[in-house]
């Protein structure tokens, strides 16, 4: 048994200190076993065997036989993923802004040989590794373009670990930055920038609101007015229709009028009818002197109905004959009864009132 622990302390003596600083609880779990000559290799481990202090071949999972004191297993691989905590640390952006960053890697041992005999000790390599990367990414953007390219830096530093390991037989299957620190002063700085720029938008959607408001005001009075303009617009036109119809349907009535009255006048007793109209109109008319002017001209024999009366039957007569001749001006030249031509009567009657009608 003292011979079984000796041994033990004698295979851990040329192990570096860093090596034993760094490993992970896995690695120490999957220590170096003892040659029992019949071994039981576990699931997604991989025992690396010298013989003489030469390398001689992998086991693989499953049962192995090896030779006693031959044979000896120099190193025990995880082919498991393996988590990786990246210590905190400093690095400076290109806008000289000092952060404090941390992450986590996630890696895997693709080559159980490379991983044992082409890095002392893998994992410590690897972190040292990442540290130097993400300072150097860390470097090449600014500030703000830290957390919105968060995903592309993890990327690039992915790729870079890649690049370095490949000789190791290692795989870098992904990168995670898991928090940031950043000075009290430009976070306070940050935070005075963010609030400036929501009360910026607010704002600005304040603003827009309000002119929103002012067009939709202009806009409803400037509907109301076309349409009041166009109902006065159609007021006028229904309006000017209705006069225009009502001059119409007067114009025809008039026109049936004389129509008939001439019709009556070829009669008989056409002319006393006749007459007798021009004397009603008369008298109608002479009632309604002095009603809109104090002024009056009136004739000598104005309260001789009669003779007014066959005064307008006489130009009536009259201007029936002169019709028929295209080169009379109706009315021009003829003699009334008391010797004055009709010219002159018109002249006589200047008020359009006092004019007898016929």
């Amino acid at each position: 048994m003292m011979s079984v622990m000796t041994a033990s302390v004698r295979s851990l003596a040329h192990v570096p200190r860093s090596r034993l600083m760094y490993q992970t609880a896995v690695r120490w779990r999957s220590s170096t076993p003892l040659n029992t000559v019949m071994l039981f290799v576990p699931q997604q481990e991989a025992w690396v065997v010298e013989r003489m202090g030469k390398f001689h071949k992998i086991l693989k999972p499953g049962l192995n036989f090896l030779i006693p004191i031959l044979d000896n297993i120099k190193y025990v691989q995880s082919l498991k993923e393996i988590a990786i905590d990246v210590p905190q640390q400093s690095a400076i952006t290109l806008d000289n802004v000092t952060l404090s960053i941390d992450g986590v890697l996630y890696l895997r041992i693709v080559d159980p040989y490379k991983a044992s005999y082409g890095v002392e000790d893998a994992e410590f390599a690897i972190t040292q590794l990442a540290q130097t990367t993400m300072r150097s990414e860390l470097g090449k953007i600014h500030l703000d373009s830290v957390f919105r390219e968060r995903e592309n830096l993890n990327l690039g530093i992915v790729e870079a670990i890649n690049k370095a390991s490949e000789a190791w037989g290692i795989a870098c299957l992904r990168y995670e930055i898991r928090d940031i620190k950043l000075p009290a002063r430009v976070q306070e700085a940050m935070q005075m920038q963010v609030e400036a720029e929501r009360k910026k938008r607010a704002a600005i959607l304040e603003s827009e609101g309000i002119r929103e408001a002012d067009i939709n005001v202009a806009e409803g009075k400037k509907r109301s007015k076309i349409l009041a303009s166009e109902g006065d617009q159609q007021e006028q036109i229904n309006q000017a229709q209705g006069e225009a119809q009502g001059l119409l349907s007067r114009a025809q009535a008039r026109a049936k009028s004389l129509e008939l009255l001439s019709a009556a006048l070829e009669n008989k007793n056409g002319m006393n009818a006749a007459s007798l109209n021009v004397a009603e109109l008369y008298v109608a008319a002479f009632q309604q002197l002095a009603k809109t002017n104090n002024t009056l001209i009136l004739p000598a024999t104005c309260n001789d109905v009669t003779q007014m009366v066959g005064q307008a039957m006489t130009m009536y007569k009259t201007l029936a004959r002169k019709s028929d001749d295209p080169t009379t001006t109706p009315g021009h030249g003829l003699s009334q009864p008391d010797g004055r031509t009709v010219d002159q009567l018109a002249e006589y009657y200047s008020d359009d009132d006092d004019k007898p009608k016929h």
